[in-house]
């Protein structure tokens, strides 16, 4: 009979154990009682107020988060552990996952891996470890991701603020093998060159891979992609409609968008280099009328501190892009904060349309893809919505 892991143990009060019988994987350090000798990243056991083991998490010493249910009994939290997560996550994508060899083989708490994020760009991984826990486990990570996958080359994308809260190093290192300025992948029978090292989230957007096709099925005529990053929409764009317009404030991608283009022998995308909420005035002002328009920006909300800011901020990029729309007219809207519920984001879209004296049709109500699953218990896991509306 295999001897029970031996962890430092942690305590936690009923709010907790409530929250974790509710199916959500992460425990407050207001709703901790005792830390006993855990230590930064450690694996420990999780114990109710009577001393029930609730299961095995990862401590976090300086996090609001301090503890990231990892299993719900006592295991060890290992090399073997994360090979069984990974492969789980593997056979998954192999069901979920077509037309594209780049894709996000691991989604934290989504693949109940919690604080590990593991995106695969053919035959190159990018992984971000956002919690004291994940990053201690970076050696066994590799030789799991070495083992399964034989790759030429693994990166850390730990450039994200999130790791501050956890007192680590903000970072890009090669973890393993070689790191290319670009590679090149296949997504939706497109050739894109992907930035590992310094592109945008993990090197491209690979969580609009499915809204990409959907938009396109809508498209036609004269086409504006905003917040175009490497050109995700507006080559997709670009089989049906007669021009597209592609517009983002970063040269870099806009760089590798250009490129992507010329791989792909598309001639009727003209990228520019502008500030978007700047840009549309001025199409507006001259009586621009478009057929569809894209609009997919950064998250305006990454806190729930500012998301009445970013309530303001979705309303005027909607209301603008609406307005170069004429009727028929298609638009694809997206937020891809969690803190922006898909009711307040309607909502929001709703009041632009009022403003804009428009009535629109609800095509589709969309979200990210199924290699980004979202746990039914866990609504942090849903944050991308993406909304195709048809002018009317």
């Amino acid at each position: 009979m295999r001897a029970m892991p031996t962890l430092p143990a942690v305590r936690v009060n009923r709010n907790a154990a409530d929250r974790i019988a509710s199916g959500h994987p992460w425990i407050f350090s207001s709703d901790v009682l005792d830390r006993g000798a855990s230590q930064p990243g450690d694996a420990v056991r999780v114990l109710d107020g009577n001393g029930r083991v609730l299961g095995t998490a990862h401590y976090s010493s300086t996090s609001q988060i301090s503890l990231r249910m990892l299993s719900n009994h006592l295991e060890d939290i290992d090399e073997n552990f994360l090979r069984r997560r990974i492969e789980a996550a593997y056979l998954f994508r192999r069901r979920v996952v077509s037309g594209s060899d780049a894709y996000r083989l691991v989604h934290a708490e989504g693949d109940l891996l919690p604080a590990l994020i593991i995106d695969r760009y053919a035959d190159w991984f990018v992984v971000q470890l956002l919690d004291q826990g994940m990053d201690r486990l970076a050696p066994e990570l590799v030789r799991v991701l070495i083992s399964l996958f034989v790759p030429k080359g693994i990166i850390a994308r730990n450039d994200v603020a999130t790791r501050a809260k956890e007192n680590l190093a903000r970072e890009i290192r090669v973890l393993a093998g070689d790191a290319p300025e670009r590679i090149e992948i296949n997504m939706n029978d497109l050739t894109w060159q992907a930035d590992l090292l310094s592109g945008q989230k993990t090197g491209v957007f690979l969580d609009q891979r499915e809204n990409y096709i959907a938009a396109r099925r809508y498209a036609r005529g004269r086409a504006l992609d905003c917040f175009t990053g490497t050109g995700g929409f507006a080559l997709h764009l670009a089989s049906v409609c007669e021009a597209v317009d592609g517009i983002d404030s970063s040269a870099r991608a806009l760089a590798i968008a250009t490129s992507n283009a010329a791989a792909n022998r598309i001639t009727n995308v003209n990228f520019r280099e502008v500030n978007v909420m700047d840009y549309l005035p001025s199409l507006v002002a001259a009586k621009r009328q478009l057929d569809i328009v894209v609009v997919d920006p950064p998250a305006f909300s990454k806190s729930r501190s500012v998301l009445e800011s970013a309530v303001r901020g979705y309303k005027e990029i909607n209301l603008r892009a609406l307005r170069l729309l004429k009727q028929g007219g298609i638009l694809v809207t997206c937020s891809c904060s969690h803190h922006m519920s898909e009711a307040r984001f309607l909502e929001v879209v709703a009041q632009a349309a009022l403003d804009s004296k428009k009535q629109l049709r609800v095509l589709e109500r969309r979200t990210q893809p199924q290699d980004h699953p979202i746990l039914l218990t866990v609504p942090e896991t849903h944050y991308l919505k993406c909304l195709i509306l048809e002018v009317i």
